[in-house]
């Protein structure tokens, strides 16, 4: 993953804001919308692109592009900046490999242990019962 290569496909929209805010909100366009397409991406590898398509298929338009957005701070730039931030740790995530498990099988004093409680517990409920006409 070529970190500046994708830096410079990202497409940045500022639009104005939803919410509370006053005037403020009205007048100044800090919310940021991200667009990244994943497919036609030269800083991933196919492997890279075939993994995110998978991983982030929910998240992805029909085109395959990734939209994010951002309107946490006043500061159209703040925004920006935490916007790609979010875009990177999401490649990161997407992109890690998770360790195979190994299936293990449980030890001999585990086995015992169960066993011996299990018969305790058989033992606890045979001497409820009433007693025989033996």
């Amino acid at each position: 993953m070529d970190k500046k290569q994708i830096h410079s496909e990202l497409q940045f929209k500022a639009v104005r804001s939803s919410g509370a805010g006053g005037q403020h909100v009205n007048k100044v366009s800090t919310k940021v919308e991200l667009a990244f397409d994943v497919a036609a991406s030269q800083g991933l590898s196919t492997v890279e692109k075939e993994r995110l398509l998978l991983k982030l298929k929910s998240r992805l338009t029909k085109d395959g592009v990734l939209q994010l957005h951002c309107d946490e701070s006043r500061s159209q730039h703040k925004n920006r900046d935490l916007v790609v931030k979010r875009l990177f740790d999401l490649l990161k995530n997407a992109l890690t490999v998770p360790k195979k498990r190994k299936p293990t099988k449980p030890t001999r004093s585990s086995v015992e242990k169960r066993l011996k409680s299990k018969k305790q517990a058989a033992e606890k409920k045979s001497q409820r019962k009433k007693p025989g006409l033996e």
